[in-house]
């Protein structure tokens, strides 16, 4: 069993920037992709972006293509979102998520593990 736990969302205005952080801990030894995962209210949770357990591999959603960069360190433990040039549209919780497998993938349903979110609020 692994838990999650995802920090670093706050109020940011238009064009700023924010780093979001989610901490593994439990079963942390297997060989985990990771996912970051997005939901406004009245909208279904969407993705964002994926890395596999290497870190060689991302994948990203086109609505966030060039504004943000996923990350990982697993000698911490840790996944990152790097996010910038933020836009009201980006106005969400986020989830940091986990699947059990080392293969990265863009559907909620394929993730085994999730986090409680963390919101991102950007100001017109």
């Amino acid at each position: 069993q692994v838990q999650l736990e995802e920090s670093g969302g706050g109020l940011v205005q238009a064009g700023g920037s924010l780093r979001l952080s989610c901490a593994a801990s439990g079963r942390t030894g297997g060989r985990y992709a990771m996912g970051w995962f997005r939901q406004a209210p009245g909208k279904e949770r969407e993705f964002v972006a994926t890395i596999s357990w290497s870190g060689k591999t991302t994948y990203y959603a086109d609505s966030v293509k060039g504004r943000f960069t996923i990350s990982r360190n697993n000698a911490r433990n840790t996944v990152h979102l790097q996010m910038s040039s933020l836009k009201p549209e980006d106005t969400a919780k986020y989830y940091c998520a986990a699947r059990d497998s080392v293969v990265p993938n863009t559907r909620a349903e394929e993730y085994d593990y999730w986090g409680q979110g963390t919101q991102v609020t950007v100001s017109s």
